[in-house]
């Protein structure tokens, strides 16, 4: 599919699967150094095992999506949230489920809890942040010293294009800016009634179980977690087969009069 215009920004997307006034949608919300190609093939895949369409997109300053200026906001997570239904009805959004890893995870969240939409039927995270853990900063700063220093910059280039300094620096000053410390999402999280999903590697350098914990008890809905062996940051890469099916069985259920 074309761009998206969101906001007067061009955003990056693609379209797996049936269309919008066919079949609902997974609306896929990329992690803080994501975009559409980090999601691989996942998107497909998940679209074509529960039948749905799937819409992925990059935000702004990330992909081929249009720039954005430095520094990002600290309550940029707050934006995307606050922006996110301009997304669906660009797309023509109806019905659907927000599969949202990471950074991605947590604007579902806002989303969810700042303004309940009867379109949006359920929450699929993947390694989701409602507070500031030592150990997610500890990791963020060894992020900077492979971007500055290592090949992390490389890496990310083949994603991010001319994006990579917005993308990168976008996400890592934000989270390591002392005024972060006190970021914390857990005041939305009792107005989400719909179904939640928490799948987490245990091996996740970026957070513990304790995110998880957190969005269960402070929940109003059902919340179903899983716990993947073997796992780090990213279950959709580290365990694709787990992860699919967790997910998928979870959309089929949440779908299913």
């Amino acid at each position: 599919m074309p761009h998206l215009l969101v906001g007067g920004r061009r955003l990056e997307s693609t379209w797996h699967g049936a269309p919008s006034w066919a079949a609902p949608t997974l609306v896929f919300l990329h992690e803080g150094l994501g975009c559409v190609s980090t999601w691989r093939d996942f998107p497909g895949r998940l679209a074509e095992a529960t039948g749905c369409g799937a819409l992925v997109y990059s935000r702004a300053g990330y992909g081929a999506s249009d720039p954005v200026p430095l520094p990002r906001p600290l309550h940029f997570m707050h934006d995307e949230a606050a922006v996110l239904p301009e997304v669906l009805d660009a797309a023509s959004v109806r019905e659907c489920v927000l599969v949202g890893h990471s950074d991605g995870a947590s604007i579902a969240i806002i989303h969810a809890g700042a303004a309940p939409s009867p379109r949006v039927r359920g929450l699929a995270l993947m390694a989701p942040h409602v507070f500031v853990e030592e150990l997610t900063v500890r990791s963020i700063e060894k992020a900077a010293d492979s971007y500055e220093r290592g090949d992390l910059r490389r890496a990310l280039e083949r994603h991010h294009g001319a994006n990579v300094d917005v993308a990168f620096r976008g996400w890592n000053r934000a989270w390591l800016d002392p005024a972060f410390r006190s970021w914390n999402l857990e005041e939305f999280l009792p107005a989400i009634r719909i179904p939640v999903l928490l799948v987490q590697g245990e091996d996740d350098a970026y957070g513990t179980l304790r995110q998880l914990d957190a969005i269960e008890a402070g929940c109003a809905g059902p919340v179903r977690r899983v716990v993947l062996p073997d796992c780090g940051h990213a279950p959709h890469r580290d365990q694709p087969e787990r992860t699919l099916e967790a997910v998928a069985a979870f959309v089929r259920g949440v779908l299913t009069p």
